[in-house]
């Protein structure tokens, strides 16, 4: 890992307020006719977004991996896109971003954040400023998911129960409903929320019922030989977009892996101690945000350190790791998997190659 980089990260993070606090007064000073009707409310709103810009960029740092910011800048041209900001909103954040840097901090640490930014600068104007729906015509239950996903922002939970519960009924199988209907469900609800087109509360609603309706298939779930294999799996952080690992260990019970979901946020000590009393083969940890790709790695770092269950393989998962093809290593995990369905191939490989070695 470049050392250059690394320190710049560090720095960001240590001065994240400074930073984005000098970020946004330029902002406003370079735009005030943009920013100054929201009030003292949208100044606070402003700090609190440029703080997220700093931390992707700190978390792209660490990595060494450029294209982490890339992605993010482009999630958040959509964004804007949304809340009908003009174009030169977000050229105008960056551009503060890469002033504030320079003034904040050493020139050489300045100057490597800086061309991650530039970077950004040159390619935000070619970055989509929208996103195709994840539900279409010619996939798999093409009829069903749309259906489901109207039944959720109608509110109507118990209708979108119904659905899937008949479907399943009618021979469609779990992994089918939840690869073809969950899967893009979710991700289309994010997509909508981001456009702007579905309120948080919304977003929420469609998480809360999918994970119920995901309960009510647990006894078919459940009802499969056993491998003997044992899985840990949880979420990083603060992270709320749990779902995803969710699946994956939802996956693995059904292949007839003894699963052990401990959800998200949960305190390093009660993973490494879920993982010694369950006797994990493997440890699935998951991130769906960049700037918790560090905990990721101090998770990993504190399961290596560990004498009670260092033969543990670990495997992870999220859009920063389908993001950078081989921040998985850098992390220092034993796997990577891109989604549910190959997370089973993944970790049953990874039991091979720890019970061959």
């Amino acid at each position: 890992m470049n050392d250059i980089s690394t320190e710049t990260s560090r720095a960001i993070r240590e001065q994240m307020d400074t930073l984005a606090q000098n970020a946004v007064d330029r902002q406003y000073a370079l735009q005030p006719d943009l920013w100054e009707a929201y009030g003292q409310a949208g100044y606070e709103k402003s700090v609190r977004d440029a703080r997220y810009h700093f931390s992707y960029l700190a978390e792209a740092l660490a990595a060494d991996d450029a294209s982490l910011f890339l992605d993010y800048v482009g999630w958040a041209k959509v964004l804007f896109a949304g809340l009908d900001f003009p174009p030169q909103a977000l050229m105008g954040a960056l551009e503060c971003m890469d002033q504030a840097l320079q003034e904040t901090l050493d020139p050489e640490l300045a100057a490597v954040a800086a061309d991650c930014v530039d970077t950004a600068q040159k390619r935000l104007p070619r970055m989509p400023d929208t996103r195709e729906s994840y539900i279409r015509p010619d996939a798999p239950l093409h009829e069903l998911a749309p259906q489901y996903l109207e039944a959720l922002l109608q509110g109507e939970r118990s209708v979108a129960s119904a659905l899937i519960l008949d479907a399943v009924n009618q021979g469609v199988s779990v992994k089918e409903i939840y690869l073809h209907v969950f899967q893009p469900c979710q991700r289309e609800v994010g997509r909508l929320w981001q456009m702007n087109q579905v309120s948080v509360a919304q977003e929420h609603f469609c998480t809360a019922a999918t994970q119920l309706i995901m309960s009510q298939l647990y006894p078919q779930i459940f009802a499969k030989e056993k491998t003997g294999h044992r899985l840990v799996a949880t979420s990083v952080g603060g992270e709320l977009h749990e779902i995803g690992m969710r699946m994956v260990a939802d996956f693995m019970q059904m292949q007839g892996w003894d699963t052990y979901y401990v959800g998200a946020n949960t305190p390093t000590g009660s993973v490494l101690r879920s993982v010694e009393e369950r006797e994990a083969d493997v440890l699935a940890i998951s991130a769906t945000m960049s700037f918790h790709v560090r905990n990721v790695r101090g998770l990993i770092e504190r399961i290596r350190s560990s004498s009670s269950h260092p033969e543990v393989r670990i495997m992870v998962g999220g859009h920063p790791f389908n993001i950078s093809q081989d921040l998985w290593q850098r992390v220092g995990s034993d796997g990577y998997a891109p989604n549910a369905q190959e997370a089973v191939a993944v970790a049953t490989r990874l039991v091979e190659e720890s019970r061959g070695s």
